[in-house]
């Protein structure tokens, strides 16, 4: 494993620090491709990382930042948002995969999270510090959470802008109906949207975990715009809180 320390020494700088500019952009892919695929493979072990699924095309990694934050990454090169790989039919649905992965989140709170609770993001590319795609798991804002609940009922299920903003940043939004996201691929929903689709790097997509007033389970869609004047990082994990304070409540 000597071989493979410089790629986990990339990996402990990006991780310890995601968001600002890394030495190398390719040091996550290197861990899972190098260490966690190749450990996998050979002795049944994922580790560095918490979970690699060869079948699935995925790998669970920690993030050094936060005491609960995981990482979904695509075992396969996959740049970020703007890859047409993720558009194609038959395409996997990594969103599925975060979903399924929170149950590393879960492990790292030491307890089970209610849905709405519980956040993904991915940034787009100028918010980002790797150039291999990568989904945030952790606890999400108790602001956020609270301002899409009360809002819930002019959230459709079409894409549409919200009427206020998260973080003083404009979203559009849209809902999910169901336990799952299945079939349902928040990426290619996103790519629906023809001045989104238009420049898939540029947007930055978050899926949120709901409860709606019915009692039905679902998720919130919201995807903005990076690389403009009021949001030069189109970073959605800032919807994020790996302080994780919403799980620290009664």
């Amino acid at each position: 494993m000597r071989r493979l320390a410089p790629a986990l020494a990339l990996a402990i700088v990006v991780l310890a620090a995601p968001a600002a500019p890394a030495s190398s952009p390719n040091a996550l892919w290197r861990v899972v491709h190098e260490l966690c695929v190749t450990d996998m493979k050979i002795s049944g072990l994922p580790a560095p990382c918490l979970a690699v699924d060869l079948r699935g095309g995925w790998a669970a990694l920690k993030d050094l930042k936060g005491r609960t934050q995981v990482l979904l990454i695509p075992t396969r090169r996959t740049t970020g948002i703007e890859s047409p790989a993720l558009l194609q039919p038959g395409a996997p649905n990594y969103w599925q995969d975060a979903w399924y992965a929170r149950r590393y989140f879960e492990r790292a709170a030491g307890r089970e999270a209610p849905r709405q609770d519980i956040g993904m993001a991915i940034n787009s590319r100028y918010g980002r510090s790797q150039d291999q795609l990568h989904i945030h798991i952790d606890c999400v804002r108790g602001d956020v959470r609270d301002a899409l609940a009360a809002h819930q009922d002019e959230i459709g299920e079409h894409w549409a802008p919200l009427v206020f903003t998260l973080q003083g940043k404009d979203y559009i939004a849209r809902r999910l109906k169901g336990a799952e996201l299945d079939r349902r691929n928040p990426f290619k929903l996103l790519a629906r949207d023809g001045a989104a689709r238009a420049d898939m790097g540029a947007q930055t997509l978050a899926v949120i975990g709901a409860e709606f007033a019915d009692g039905q389970p679902g998720f919130y869609l919201l995807a903005a715009k990076g690389g403009v004047p009021d949001n030069p990082d189109g970073a959605s994990e800032e919807l994020l809180d790996h302080d994780c304070a919403v799980l620290a409540r009664p």
